[in-house]
């Protein structure tokens, strides 16, 4: 890993926490655009009912982000003090070459102000952790990323095999 990247902080969503409240997406919408429009959020919720299933989605601020290096006018770039992957508006030409490189599809049009738009971890303090109700988004160093994710192998083991939970793993 880069030693850019170390002391990094990114959003991780647990698919498993998730209720599909959508309240990350009400949320997004009301602090970046000032009104509850769902589809102006730069988080979405996928609900897949007949598989009781649910997807939530957010930029994944790349390590090495193509829409980056494809946009033309240099309109995308990194917020020195987030590391997040941000949208300069005054510079974006609305060409949406970005959405067509990004591989996750987390890269939308903002129809009004005819310029792409994104997750830009709100300026470090991401506003869809402070309201999710399953405490599915959480925003933390990506270095704590693999332990956080054991622990929850861990207590998914205890939960499908009990007798692990008298053994010390």
């Amino acid at each position: 890993m880069s030693s850019r990247r170390i002391g990094v902080k990114i959003l991780s969503i647990d698919l498993e926490r998730c209720v599909g409240c959508q309240n990350c997406e009400l949320t997004c919408s009301f602090y970046q655009m000032g009104d509850f429009k769902r589809e102006r959020s730069n988080i979405w919720v996928h609900l897949y009912p007949e598989e009781r299933f649910i997807a939530a989605l957010t930029c994944v601020q790349c390590e090495k982000p193509i829409c980056v290096k494809v946009c033309p006018n240099r309109a995308l770039g990194r917020d020195p003090e987030t590391n997040a992957v941000v949208v300069d508006e005054s510079r974006c030409l609305g060409c949406k070459m970005c959405m067509q490189a990004c591989p996750f599809g987390n890269i939308h049009m903002n129809r009004d102000k005819h310029v792409v738009q994104k997750c830009n971890l709100c300026e470090g303090d991401p506003k869809c952790v402070r309201f999710c109700m399953g405490q599915a988004i959480n925003y933390g160093e990506i270095n704590d990323m693999p332990e956080n994710k054991r622990k929850s192998v861990d207590r998914k083991l205890r939960k499908l095999y009990p007798a692990l939970s008298s053994e010390k793993m």
